[in-house]
């Protein structure tokens, strides 16, 4: 017994030294990992893939969600499997989801090119969204308040950020431009990132969708095809916010004409039409406005010189009812009205600007002569309640550390536009897959990305009339952010939510025609 006691003794008496080095050493390790991730916080280099959870709840439309965000970066990687970009993105997953097969994912991008997925994560879909007024107008204190109208009690969302915008960075400086900044390149690479993120999340399975607002709308309408021809991914829907006109070609008299029913909708907000324009509803006006811009206006202008003097006083005077400016304006235009003109004009001798992207908000220039506005009133709001509300969300609610800036606009100029065929790409994947459906949604005071062009957009991918019956359009009583008005975010996220469901095929229905 006593040497079996000497046995024990010995063994601990050499062991113990042994497992006092190797917790040490755990707690050196543990100690160098904690300086590293502090010094990664403190830098201004992105770290490719890395990742954070946070656990929060939401009332939706009266009901409590419970949901996961995960916020960082999953790396994009070239033909060599190298590392060339860290794309980051914010994931919002509903946790008390059974079966995620069922539940639709939608991928989120804002536009630019150059902004990051900040305008419809904290303006629109998301959960949390930012201190605003009634009307999209910036309060202080910045910061955050809970979205009651959030989609995510039917769908999960994935916002991303394109590479040089947000906090996505490429990898080094020496990794070439053209992989990212431009409109074949960008949706070349983030198709494979979505393409990787389905992978990681284990979310092959779920019904997908694309939503992009303004140059999103390009982006989004490439992708689809690109998933389907390069990545087998095929889609549920695609939704299209104040898009642009995704390369359907639109000039001379055509792009002179579609103008006139966004510049009567913006006159009839600032009361600057005729009164017994001005005392009818605004949406009651407008197909008026539509017929006679397609059946005389359009024409009138392609008719140029050869337009008798006659018929081109009576064009000038109903272009002057519709859109509030002077007949003598509209005259010496030749028909041709320029947007940045009637954002100078409309007011001007009330001392204000409008707005380019939403034109309910007013503008004052240093000189009330000139042609154009010299700055975009609606951008400037924006930007003074976005960007303090984005880096509280992130760093402070979402505790993603890092001394990187966050890109509100990043560096991704020139941008190569060439190849832009984005509207007939989403036409294509639409007739190759039986699933996709679209929904447009536009603001009728959008200067930048007018509803009447949208609808264009829609007529000319669909010149033959098949693909109507998956194809709807919505407008707004805002611009080009409809959602930042109270009551406009309300019905915007429910015709997403909407949108949604009917895109859904019922249990065994399969894709086909």
């Amino acid at each position: 017994m006593r040497k079996v006691l000497l046995l024990i003794m010995t063994t601990l008496l050499f062991c113990c030294p042994a497992w006092a080095q190797d917790k040490d050493k755990s707690k050196a390790e543990k100690a160098s990992e904690i300086k590293k991730e502090e010094k990664a916080s403190q830098s201004r280099t992105l770290q490719n893939d890395k990742q954070i959870v946070t656990i929060a709840n939401a009332v939706i439309k009266g009901q409590k969600v419970p949901y996961r965000v995960t916020v960082g970066s999953l790396p994009v990687w070239n033909e060599e499997g190298q590392e060339i970009a860290g794309v980051f993105f914010n994931y919002f997953e509903r946790t008390d989801i059974s079966n995620q097969a069922t539940r639709p994912l939608v991928f989120s991008f804002n536009g630019g090119p150059g902004t990051a997925s900040v305008w419809m994560m904290i303006g629109y879909t998301g959960p949390r969204i930012l201190n605003v007024d009634d009307e999209g107008y910036p309060v202080q204190p910045y910061g955050m308040k809970d979205n009651p109208h959030s989609i995510l009690d039917v769908a999960d969302i994935v916002y991303i950020d394109p590479v040089n915008t947000g906090f996505s960075r490429p990898a080094n400086k020496d990794v070439p431009g053209k992989l990212f900044y431009g409109v074949n390149a960008d949706i070349k690479y983030l198709a494979d990132w979505i393409n990787t993120f389905l992978s990681r999340y284990n979310r092959w399975a779920s019904p997908k969708y694309l939503i992009g607002e303004s140059y999103g709308t390009a982006r989004v309408s490439g992708l689809a095809l690109e998933l389907q021809n390069s990545h087998w991914i095929y889609l549920n829907g695609v939704v299209l916010v104040s898009p642009t006109d995704l390369g359907i070609e639109r000039s001379g008299p055509v792009a002179a004409a579609l103008k006139l029913p966004y510049f009567a909708a913006t006159a009839w907000y600032h009361k600057a039409l005729a009164m017994d324009l001005q005392q009818r509803d605004l949406t009651d006006i407008l197909p008026e406005i539509e017929k006679f811009t397609i059946e005389e206006y359009l024409p009138a202008v392609a008719m140029g010189g050869t337009l008798g003097e006659e018929r081109r006083k009576a064009i000038v005077s109903k272009v002057s009812r519709y859109s509030g400016l002077s007949e003598k304006s509209i005259s010496e235009q030749n028909l041709d009205i320029p947007a940045n003109f009637f954002w100078k004009e409309l007011l001007r001798e009330k001392g204000f600007t409008v707005g380019r992207l939403d034109s309910r908000y007013r503008g004052i220039d240093n000189k009330s002569a000139g042609e154009g506005p010299d700055y975009n009133a609606e951008l400037t709001s924006w930007l003074h309640s976005f960007t303090p509300a984005i880096n509280i969300y992130l760093r402070e609610e979402l505790k993603y550390k890092t001394d990187l800036r966050y890109y509100m606009f990043g560096p991704v100029h020139p941008w190569d536009r060439t190849g832009n065929k984005t509207g007939n790409n989403l036409r294509d994947a639409m007739l190759s897959n039986p699933y996709l459906h679209i929904l447009v949604q536009s603001g009728y005071y959008d200067g930048a990305c007018d509803y009447f062009n949208a609808k264009y957009n829609l007529w000319q991918m669909d010149a033959g009339g098949k693909l109507k019956d998956r194809m709807d359009w919505a407008g707004y009583r805002s611009g080009h952010m409809m959602y930042l008005r109270k009551p406009d975010i309300a019905t915007s996220n429910e015709d997403l939510r909407k949108f949604i469901q009917k895109s859904l095929p019922k249990t065994g229905q399969p894709a086909k025609y």
